[in-house]
């Protein structure tokens, strides 16, 4: 293999968590009288830290989202994910090649440290990781696109940008992932390919990453 690392994305790459966050975030948003539909919910918002949500909506509305808006999404997200999330097909099994091929591997993610470890643990994924490969946008300040996470991960890692593979599903995370220096392969389960411009390449079922990466 021609890399050292393998940076995944967490949202829906390795847990299927983005249909059930953009339905229950397009709900609360409406609820707030920002009307937002599920489809409207993953255009804008798929792959974004927090704060980029309140970002938008500011800009948008000229308001401010209420001071417990973080917390009480999470809540909804956290409740539901508990009920209903489930790894992406593919994902623990994708993971256990790599450490059995004693090849490096972390998540880096824009949500928050809680809410990957909800996600891994309601998922059954959280055998495979522990504090040392789980980053969060929470550990920089700034979320996708900008490069900041995914060169965070890499350093604690201890492997050059680029020596690294970003896998990514969303438009912020790819964009990230170049503005790194990185190579970045797009899933496209639930994200069509054009959609992911200035990816190497793409691929649909989490079963076909260790070929794409020629493992």
């Amino acid at each position: 293999m021609r890399y050292d690392l393998v940076i995944f994305d967490n949202d829906g790459v390795l847990v299927d968590s983005e249909p059930i966050s953009n339905r229950l975030l397009a709900g609360y948003l409406t609820e707030l009288g920002h009307p937002t539909t599920y489809e409207e919910s993953v255009r804008d918002y798929m792959g974004s830290a927090m704060h980029r949500i309140h970002e938008l909506i500011e800009e948008r509305t000229g308001r401010r989202l209420p001071a417990d808006f973080d917390d009480t999404f999470h809540a909804r997200v956290f409740a539901a994910f508990e009920k209903e999330l489930r790894a992406v097909a593919g994902a623990a099994e994708v993971l256990g090649l790599l450490a059995r091929e004693h090849i490096p591997y972390c998540v880096a993610s824009s949500g928050s440290h809680e809410r990957i470890r909800v996600g891994h643990r309601s998922a059954g994924l959280d055998s495979w990781f522990r504090d040392e490969n789980i980053f969060s946008a929470e550990d920089v300040g700034r979320g996708k696109p900008e490069p900041d996470l995914f060169l965070h991960a890499a350093a604690r890692m201890g492997v050059a940008p680029e020596r690294c593979v970003v896998v990514e599903d969303s438009l912020l995370g790819v964009r990230a992932a170049l503005a790194a220096g990185m190579d970045v392969y797009g899933f496209t389960a639930m994200t069509p390919a054009e959609k992911l411009p200035g990816a190497r390449g793409h691929f649909r079922r989490m079963e076909e990453l260790p070929a794409t990466l020629g493992l």
